[in-house]
């Protein structure tokens, strides 16, 4: 019996020291995802957007790049790849759903894919100027959109917008003035029925075309036009191509940036707190450099001697407010009234 006793003694002393093993064992395991993360192990974010290096969006990519490895100490680095070098305006989003990129920043309405209401961008006048655009990207009506069920069902996360600016017209045929020299002429447009009901609105054409090709299009005359922010125009060259720019700042070309779910919650926290702050110093850099960037590039093209600049009179735009207002008619429910009153009334 003594002998039974001694050894069932034996067994349970066994089966505490394996316990606590195990438990030390388990705090060596939390340890050790943290080490994961090294400077000789770095965590790589690989951030794909279509825009030039000189871009408002390439420069504060540059910038959050430096950032991320300036502020975890090197155990994260960002891979930048600008100017479609990965994937174009079509690719990219499926590459991020199947975590081949890990971070976009496309223009927000490629989000229709998976939620039609990012197409509020596109309607028609529907932000007044700077600081109503400021407003809406720091409201809980931004945030909505940017932690939606869509999203997150396709394993994706909206972390910030970064600003581009207003959109105006260009063409090759005749300035743009009246809702009517509109008509007839055919202009190259991002994906999107709102853009589509736009330009039919105002009795011209469209087609979509990638970012990238915009350039030959218009060269080649596959297209007569385009709309765009004075800073992508002159990255790209526009005015060698364009004769005749319009100042309507009838829409909105913004970007949003977007992150695989699944990496973004696979980071430790510490590491995934330093890159959010990383983000949020980028983000203040971009919406300063849109401004900025803007106004050097309307010099530029207003300077270059090729662009014939027609500003529009105050009666003349609201001609294409009036023009535009069946966009509204056709579009408010697939935006949802929510949101656009959401967004008025940031005013």
């Amino acid at each position: 019996m003594r002998k039974l006793v001694i050894a069932s003694l034996i067994a349970l002393l066994a089966i505490f020291t394996a316990a606590c093993s195990g438990s030390s064992g388990s705090s060596g395991k939390s340890s050790g995802s943290e080490k994961e993360a090294s400077k000789d192990k770095p965590i790589v974010i690989k951030f794909s957007h279509v825009t030039s290096i000189d871009s408002v969006k390439g420069k504060a990519a540059e910038r959050f790049k430096e950032l991320v490895e300036e502020k975890t100490g090197g155990k994260a680095k960002v891979e930048v790849y600008p100017s479609s070098q990965l994937y174009g305006d079509n690719d990219e989003l499926d590459a991020l759903t199947s975590g081949n990129v890990h971070m976009i920043a496309p223009s927000v309405t490629k989000m229709v894919k998976l939620d039609p209401r990012w197409q509020y961008v596109d309607m028609p006048y529907l932000f007044e100027d700077q600081e109503h655009v400021h407003k809406f990207f720091e409201s809980d009506v931004a945030k909505s959109l940017l932690n939606s069920e869509q999203l997150a069902s396709n394993d994706i996360m909206g972390l910030a917008f970064w600003e581009n600016g207003f959109k105006h017209f260009t063409n090759n045929k005749h300035p743009l003035k009246k809702p009517e020299d509109f008509k007839g002429l055919k202009f190259r447009a991002q994906a999107g029925k709102v853009l589509e009901a736009q330009f039919q609105a105002l009795g011209a054409g469209s087609a979509t075309i990638a970012f990238g090709e915009t350039y030959a299009a218009l060269q080649q005359g596959t297209v007569d036009g385009q709309e765009n922010t004075f800073n992508n125009m002159d990255t790209q060259k526009y005015q060698e191509v364009q004769k005749y720019l319009t100042l309507s700042e009838h829409g909105r070309l913004d970007y949003a940036i977007f992150v695989n779910k699944s990496f973004w919650e696979s980071m430790p926290e510490e590491i995934r707190t330093q890159v959010e702050e990383a983000l949020k110093e980028a983000t203040d850099l971009a919406w300063e450099l849109a401004a900025e960037e803007n106004e050097a590039s309307f010099e530029n093209l207003k300077n270059s001697g090729k662009m014939e600049v027609i500003e529009l009179t105050d009666e003349e735009k609201n001609a294409l407010k009036e023009a535009l207002q069946p966009v509204y008619d056709e579009f408010e429910d697939v935006i949802t009234k929510d949101l656009i009153e959401g967004i008025r009334s940031l005013k």
